[in-house]
């Protein structure tokens, strides 16, 4: 039994809603309430509640009456103002305690880095000093290359002004050294 495309392009299209449903829903629905929330929270900020009065002398530490399951010792403490300086001064202290240590903290971290940059800069001038050693004495190479080339190409020359020289005497190339002096007799006699 063969399905009618017009079918197949239904269930397919049917099949991609639901896909983008399942991968958009959840945020959408997420910024929704949060909207909700906003809208709600706005209304109901011009409406506030009464501060809540206990007397935390009159109510023991641990028995909690079961009819008043959200006030606790801590809702009490609240609104005493001893406490409230206490746990300010705590909550100062704590904070000072906590910058002084970040700030020990960064001074090591600070000393760390200098002398790392120290070691670094060391290290850097190291490797200068090898650099213009290797850059002097390529440079003297390179001077003593341009003599030897200068002192060859004069040798070429002289030996080229001898050689031209012993031929204009009559002297041939393989000629040994015997048949030179007797050439060499011959001619001056």
């Amino acid at each position: 039994m063969a399905m009618s495309p017009a079918v197949l392009k239904a269930g397919l299209v049917i099949v991609g809603l639901c896909i983008a449903g399942y991968i958009l829903g959840p945020p959408l629905y997420w910024h929704f309430m949060e909207g909700l929330a906003a809208v709600s929270h706005s209304s109901s900020s011009s409406y506030s509640c009464p501060p809540c009065t206990c007397d935390c002398s009159s109510q023991p530490l641990l028995s909690i009456p079961i009819g008043l399951s959200n006030i606790s010792f801590a809702d009490c403490a609240k609104h005493d103002p001893e406490v409230n300086e206490d746990t300010e001064k705590n909550f100062v202290d704590l904070l000072t305690e906590e910058l002084k240590l970040r700030e020990a903290q960064a001074l090591e971290n600070q000393q760390k880095a200098d002398i790392t940059l120290l070691e670094a800069k060391k290290i850097a001038s190291q490797y200068q000093k090898e650099a213009d050693k290797c850059s002097s004495g390529m440079e003297t190479c390179e001077e003593a290359r341009e003599k030897a080339e200068a002192t060859l190409e004069a040798q070429r020359k002289m030996t080229a002004t001898w050689e031209l020289r012993a031929r204009q005497k009559g002297w041939k190339e393989g000629m040994t050294k015997s048949t030179a002096q007797t050439q060499g007799n011959v001619q001056t006699a």
